[in-house]
């Protein structure tokens, strides 16, 4: 094995995404057991992300059928999307960052074979390992991450949001964001997969196929079966459902620009979850944008706990049998709204925020 071969695709594919990732022999590791050697060099053709049949006819000077075969093996691999150009109809050939994206689409089938219990061990030693780096090496990292685009939106529970006078924003409604999409699809959460791999099962629900996708993106996962189409009727229960559950519902848009189309709607844990997870765990800061901030009713507060227990964010205490809300933490999500049986505290629209908090440091 060359090694310089699986180093030219990891560096191709940490480029395609917009979040940094150490090139490591953990992640070598993980390529290997994601593909073969020869599709590995065939990735190092990829030295901008996206590429069509053409350019990739010209660049590996190998036969079209050759190409396409290669092409499909890796597409139902996770690895390359393939999707049309809405101004040219020409298919386009992406390769997927790391995280988000080929992390993702490995456990996104909901398979649970031996490979899928190496790949879950895998990603959790790469997740391990930046932890490491960045505790060893934490006041030099933290400023560069606020040069990064946050990577997903917060919306919040849809039936606590108060609009008053105010017409909330199209992208701030769940169910209006559902009605805008014809093509939806589920699939399996791979963060809940990957811990039910790991024999840490969920500590909030149950469920596995929470994870929408919408437009291109579900039209490539329903034809690669990573997901399964759905009905807007079905996906807004499936909203529903994490909400009773006390699941952030985080919305991801295209190369992480909110200007760009919507890809899907993931609703989060911290004891699971990516983003939340990996802000607990001390690896990277929480950068979100959110519209709300979650206010307590002080009268109506009978310091029952339920918002301390079911914060994602870990930022609700009991101060004199009272809640009390560290609204430089609070993301806006309305969990605590929602499952609040005094219905002791309400969202209040701020106007798009960006939030941005420093992970915990170890002593």
């Amino acid at each position: 094995m060359s090694l310089s071969i699986w180093k030219k695709a990891a560096n191709n594919i940490v480029k395609a995404g917009v979040i940094p990732f150490p090139i490591s022999d953990t992640l070598f590791e993980f390529l290997q057991l994601k593909m073969t050697e020869d599709q590995a060099k065939f990735l190092h053709l990829f030295k901008k992300s996206s590429l069509n049949l053409e350019e990739l006819k010209k660049l590996s000077e190998m036969p079209e059928d050759k190409i396409l075969k290669m092409l499909n093996t890796l597409m139902d691999n996770g690895i390359i999307s393939g999707t049309q150009s809405r101004s040219t109809g020409i298919k386009v050939y992406s390769l997927m960052p790391l995280f988000p994206g080929i992390i993702e689409f490995t456990l996104m089938k909901g398979k649970t074979g031996e490979k899928e219990q190496k790949l879950a061990q895998i990603i959790e030693k790469i997740f391990a390992e930046l932890r490491e780096g960045t505790q060893r090496n934490y006041d030099d990292i933290m400023p560069r991450f606020k040069d990064y685009p946050p990577p997903a939106r917060v919306i919040p529970v849809e039936e606590n949001v108060e609009v008053g006078q105010e017409v909330v924003l199209l992208a701030e409604e769940a169910s209006k964001l559902i009605d805008h999409y014809d093509n939806i699809a589920v699939t399996y959460c791979y963060c809940k997969q990957q811990k039910d791999l790991l024999k840490d099962p969920c500590k909030f629900t149950d469920k596995r196929e929470i994870c929408l996708l919408f437009s291109k993106p579900a039209q490539f996962a329903i034809e690669r079966k990573f997901a399964r189409p759905v009905s807007k009727e079905e996906a807004k229960q499936i909203l529903k459902d994490a909400e009773d559950a006390g699941l952030v519902h985080k919305v991801f848009h295209s190369k992480l620009d909110f200007s760009k189309d919507l890809d899907g709607i993931c609703s989060c844990c911290k004891c699971c979850c990516g983003i939340l997870r990996l802000y607990h765990e001390g690896i990277w800061p929480l950068h979100t944008m959110t519209s709300y901030i979650a206010k307590t009713i002080p009268e109506d507060c009978i310091g029952c706990g339920t918002c301390v227990e079911k914060c994602q964010m870990n930022t609700i205490t009991l101060m004199d049998d009272h809640a009390v809300i560290d609204e430089s933490k609070c993301i806006g999500c309305g969990v605590c709204v929602h499952l609040c049986p005094q219905h002791a505290i309400k969202l209040e629209r701020t106007g798009p925020r960006e939030v941005f908090i420093l992970p915990p440091r170890n002593s």
